[in-house]
């Protein structure tokens, strides 16, 4: 068998993506506005009691949001029975919808509006229920909190969230963790610039990058930047990983029926009959990794090869046997 951190770090590179889109309302008053990250995580704030709310961090506004990121009158929020209209009111930071940097744009249902290192997202409510709003100039910190971003990925997908943090050019480490697995991916001013699973120093960051992107539970947390050279560092915008990272995603879960078990051995058949010089540099660099290794959760691990390119060059391999299944 593998060890099992590794057969744990290439396990989740086989699920498929999760599809978020949110229905639409018609009816304003039944909205809120609900704190899924930062400080006031958890605080709701209900749409359509009034038909302008003005957010910011000075004390005499109706969404009072204190912290240094937040400018004083931030943006405003109108509501009428027809839309919900957002608008930044040039604040130094900006206001974001749904990973966009925005002036003024209309909001729906499932939308997610970053406010200084705050992620609000529209919802749907009961109108029969007792209301659930908290005074946001009085926010709910955990005992002993010092992360400036929290929430989790149930409530907003990691693409989301990345693209977010990429638009808004954050910086600092996301933590990413599951049931099983602990994943890292290292920002500065929103350009990913290192990523590890369970700190294993043999699987490349962009291959660690897209396997967090298949993540569809837990939580995450944006920790403060590490002030050290990590070795082996990428310099790859949000936009590039998500588009590539996605891309691989999908084509693999359109074979991942096909691959053996992670936990499988993949053995040479000796002797070999196949010709070695019939295979490609990649998949010559697989088969050493085979060789080397065996369980197909470590050669995923091992090879220099992506996630996508590697499953595809032992299919192949399997196929037209060079590599068998034990």
């Amino acid at each position: 068998m593998p060890p099992a951190g590794a057969l744990v770090s290439a396990r989740r590179f086989l699920l498929p993506a999760m599809d978020n889109h949110a229905p639409k309302v018609s009816a304003t008053r039944q909205l809120a506005l609900r704190f899924i990250s930062g400080k006031y995580q958890g605080g709701e704030f209900p749409l359509g009691e009034q038909q302008e709310i003005v957010v910011g961090r000075s004390s005499d506004l109706d969404m009072v949001l204190v912290e240094d990121m937040v400018s004083r009158r931030h943006a405003r929020i109108a509501c009428t029975e027809q839309s919900i209209v957002i608008e930044d009111l040039g604040s130094t930071n900006g206001t974001f919808v749904n990973g966009e940097k925005i002036k003024k744009t209309t909001l729906k249902e499932g939308d997610r509006v970053l406010i200084g290192t705050s992620i609000l997202k529209v919802v749907s409510t009961d109108p029969g229920a007792p209301p659930a709003r908290k005074r946001m100039d009085e926010p709910s910190l955990r005992s002993g909190q010092t992360r400036s971003m929290s929430g989790s990925i149930d409530e907003i997908p990691l693409p989301d969230l990345l693209q977010l943090f990429g638009t808004s050019k954050k910086s600092g480490v996301l933590v990413v963790r599951s049931d099983d697995d602990v994943g890292k991916i290292y920002l500065r001013k929103g350009i990913v610039t290192f990523a590890t699973i369970n700190d294993l120093t043999d699987v490349p960051p962009l291959k660690s990058v897209y396997r967090i992107l298949t993540w569809a539970g837990g939580t995450f947390d944006l920790e403060a930047a590490e002030e050290r050279v990590m070795t082996g560092e990428i310099s790859a915008t949000v936009q590039e990983l998500l588009m590539e990272g996605l891309r691989q995603i999908d084509e693999l879960n359109n074979i991942r029926h096909q691959l053996p078990d992670l936990s499988a051995r993949l053995v040479i058949p000796q002797p070999l009959k196949p010709q070695l010089r019939d295979l490609s540099p990649v998949d010559l660099d697989v088969l050493q990794v085979v060789f080397n290794h065996g369980h197909l959760a470590m050669v995923l691990n091992k090879s220099p090869a992506t996630d996508l390119e590697t499953a595809q060059s032992v299919l192949k391999m399997i196929n037209a046997g060079y590599l068998r299944a034990e």
